[in-house]
């Protein structure tokens, strides 16, 4: 896989930890370096780590699924995609009913929703026989910065709830964009 592309998806799996993001810095009376930190290195950490911990359950299963690989890998970017529509079009009351959610369980909850979906890309780079660990790096490093970003812009920004819905929803169809393109890659089309 080259760079382009996972830049492409290290920025669709990104969309999520930026959402929620710019909802805690709309939330948050002040934001704090230490409030950037916090959430940034949490929610890259974990982005990248589940692209981990999904292309080493993939390694597990390749050889019983090379035949329809492809395919899996598109069902998969297709339900993470659609799934990240799905839900900046009905979740958004539930990202802002947080107090600080740049402490305690609730950071450990939000870094592990934000990144279910690497899970899922995860195993599909294991499914297409790609290397994970620039990948998974990629990952990390742009959801941090997206993150810090996203935490800085939600002060400045009054509507932040609703760019976050709308670079949520343009993350979901780039992940489905990239499934389709793995299938025409594989001459299904």
């Amino acid at each position: 896989m080259n760079s382009t592309a996972i830049f492409i998806i290290a920025l669709a799996l990104a969309v999520d930890a930026f959402a929620v993001a710019l909802a805690t810095g709309v939330s948050l009376p002040r934001v704090s370096p230490r409030h950037t930190f916090r959430l940034s290195w949490h929610f890259g950490l974990f982005q990248g780590g589940m692209a981990v911990i999904g292309w080493a359950s993939g390694l597990t299963f390749r050889a019983r699924i090379e035949a329809f690989d492809h395919w899996l890998a598109f069902i998969l970017l297709f339900l993470v995609g659609a799934r990240m529509i799905h839900e900046a079009w009905n979740n958004g009351d539930e990202k802002k009913a947080l107090t600080d959610p740049t402490r305690g369980w609730s950071l450990v909850m939000l870094s592990v929703a934000t990144s279910i979906d690497a899970l899922a890309v995860g195993l599909s780079f294991a499914i297409i026989q790609a290397d994970i660990l620039l990948p998974a790096l990629v990952i990390g490093i742009v959801a941090s910065l997206l993150t810090a970003l996203g935490l800085h812009l939600g002060k400045m920004v009054r509507h932040a709830e609703r760019l976050g819905t709308t670079v949520e929803i343009c993350g979901g169809l780039v992940l489905i964009g990239i499934g389709i393109k793995i299938l025409f890659d594989h001459g299904v089309f």
